[in-house]
């Protein structure tokens, strides 16, 4: 599918309003903008996703979030390079979740667009992609931490640390309802659903909570998840895990959940478009399910450790546009862009090998919920995965809340050993991947 470019640029006219009548409300949060004269230098950065199909919850509204974070930097004066402003241009291209189209993707971006970034989902999509990343030097970001590899030099997984934060909501769990001991768990048989079964086995198994059947791996072309629900239900579990199935799957086997009369404890990495999910079930029923992702509203992110600029504001702004449609995704690759626009302030350029020196020279950086460090040589052969603390999320009267911020350093460093014996027994560790 052909790419297509999104100036997030005011214009000159917009801009001189706004100042003349001295507000900063461009958009939510934003500063009174800088008045940039003269031809803007231009720095485009690639946006390659699932834009369309079952995947699309966690593509396009990424770039629904990346559009409202470039317009706010600028109308703000855009990013500084060497003491010369740049104006942002997001190029995004739909790859499907296809690797051959991921592919072409990636050609096209480097080769006819002249990003100078391009920023993933990953999984599936990723080795389609690897061979033109290493040989053009180009960076390259994902929000898949199983990605890496030692080869995987210029791929950074610098927002989301799927799927090891899924740890922080079992342990949360099993300190907060430990009268709960059995579970069972399903996903969809791929790239994103096997490490994830992987890192939640180790999880339940580290707060010694016993499996009743062996994990339900399900064909991703599954639509009737009625069998699947009366499979895991059949041996009466006090816990179902959904492991990290996408948002089509989420929502119906969440459906069926209900319609079969389960009444026990729920646990997902998502929960994309929860209320929809309570439209369809019952407040009452969804009380008390665990995910890992806020809204952006929530007052706990405005704590002093959080680094993601003015929260509340950006999820104010994106309800207004996007009403309804926030989900895990939607503040991810937007962080991703600050932490890029960091390193390329700091290193006066924009070019890829120098980003990605920035972005690592020091070892750590700021990550949305708290100063994370560069990780990963243990579990994925290099220290390229950002790595810190995670929320733990609740939806209670039907509204997600933060319960807590957890360390997955902290928990790794009691049972790494159980996540890497897992990992290799689904075949998942980066040297077991062709």
């Amino acid at each position: 599918m052909k790419s297509r470019s999104h100036f997030a640029k005011v214009t000159r006219r917009q801009l001189l309003a706004t100042a003349a009548l001295g507000a900063g409300t461009a958009m939510a949060g934003s500063l009174t903008p800088r008045v940039v004269w003269g031809a803007d230098k231009v720095v485009k950065i690639g946006f390659l996703a699932p834009l369309t199909g079952e995947v699309a919850a966690w593509g396009k509204p990424g770039l629904d979030g990346c559009e409202i974070w470039a317009e706010k930097v600028n109308a703000n004066g855009g990013i500084d390079i060497g003491g010369e402003p740049h104006m942002v241009e997001l190029v995004s291209y739909d790859n499907e979740y296809d690797p051959g189209k991921a592919r072409a993707g990636a050609t096209q971006l480097i080769k006819e667009d002249g990003v100078k970034f391009v920023m993933m989902l990953g999984g599936d999509t990723w080795p389609g992609v690897q061979k033109i990343a290493a040989k053009e030097g180009m960076l390259f970001s994902t929000l898949l931490p199983s990605d890496l590899t030692p080869e995987t030099t210029t791929l950074l997984a610098p927002a989301e640390v799927h799927p090891i934060y899924n740890v922080t909501g079992v342990e949360w769990l099993a300190e907060n309802k430990p009268d709960l001991k059995t579970y069972v768990i399903c996903a969809q048989d791929d790239a994103l659903g096997l490490p994830s079964v992987a890192t939640y086995l180790a999880a339940f198994e580290a707060a010694g909570i016993e499996p009743l059947d062996e994990p339900l791996l399900f064909d991703p072309a599954t639509t009737d998840f009625a069998p699947v629900v009366t499979k895991l239900l059949a041996k009466d579990p006090q816990i179902v895990c959904l492991d990290t199935c996408y948002a089509d799957y989420v929502h119906p086997i969440t459906e069926q959940l209900f319609q079969q009369g389960y009444e026990g404890q729920i646990i997902s990495c998502t929960a994309d478009f929860y209320d929809k999910m309570i439209e369809k079930t019952s407040k009452e029923f969804m009380e008390g399910f665990i995910f890992q992702f806020p809204d952006f509203d929530d007052p706990a992110l405005n704590e002093p450790n959080v680094n993601f600029p003015d929260p509340n504001g950006f999820f104010a702004e994106y309800d207004k546009r996007y009403p309804g449609e926030w989900g895990a995704v939607s503040w991810e690759y937007a962080s991703i862009m600050d932490l890029w626009k960091a390193a390329a302030e700091r290193a006066g350029s924009v070019e890829p090998a120098d980003v990605l020196v920035a972005m690592k020279g020091e070892g750590e950086a700021p990550h949305a919920f708290g100063t994370a460090k560069w990780w990963g040589t243990e579990l994925f052969g290099i220290d390229n995965a950002l790595v810190g603390n995670w929320p733990v999320v609740v939806i209670e009267g039907g509204k997600a809340k933060i319960k807590e911020y957890r360390s997955i350093p902290a928990w790794w460093d009691k049972h790494g050993d159980l996540l890497v014996k897992h990992m290799e027994n689904l075949g998942q560790m980066y040297y077991q991947r062709g």
